[in-house]
């Protein structure tokens, strides 16, 4: 059975030199690509029921355009890389969450960018690489 590597992937700049990195380091090593797209959702304990129903509706459509946005564009990227290349599209806390998919995927790496579409809560915080780094039960390169 082959390695997987997990990257973790938002389309910005950092992200796709860590897709590149990641999609050579599986050919090197005739590893399994898993592309994970994660989109940041913290339940309101708050809403009232009908909220909750039309967030989660909301919740649905966010799903169906991050996978034509983020997810498609690399499968259609990757389709002739000659790699076995699976996706993964969740909602969560970012880092957390990549982590649980490595944990479910089997993978023994995890790639990520350095920065990403993260802006203000960046500094507030923290990095997403930088709590993946602490975090992380499998090893995780950071790429610039």
């Amino acid at each position: 059975m082959s390695e997987k590597i997990l990257v973790g992937f938002d389309a910005s700049d950092s992200a796709k030199r860590a897709l590149d990195f990641a999609v050579a380091e599986a050919k090197a090593h005739d590893s399994e690509l898993v592309v994970a797209h994660v989109l940041e959702w913290s339940p309101y304990s708050f809403l009232t029921p009908q909220e909750l129903e039309e967030r989660h509706k909301r919740r649905g459509e966010e799903l169906e355009r991050a996978e034509a946005a983020m997810i498609t564009p690399v499968l259609t990227k990757l389709k002739d890389s000659g790699l076995k290349v699976s996706t993964a599209l969740k909602y969560g806390h970012i880092a957390d969450t990549l982590n649980k998919i490595a944990e479910e995927q089997g993978a023994s790496q995890i790639f990520i960018g350095r920065t990403g579409h993260s802006g203000l809560s960046t500094r507030l915080f923290g990095s997403v690489a930088g709590s993946l780094a602490q975090t992380a039960s499998v090893a995780v390169t950071i790429v610039p």
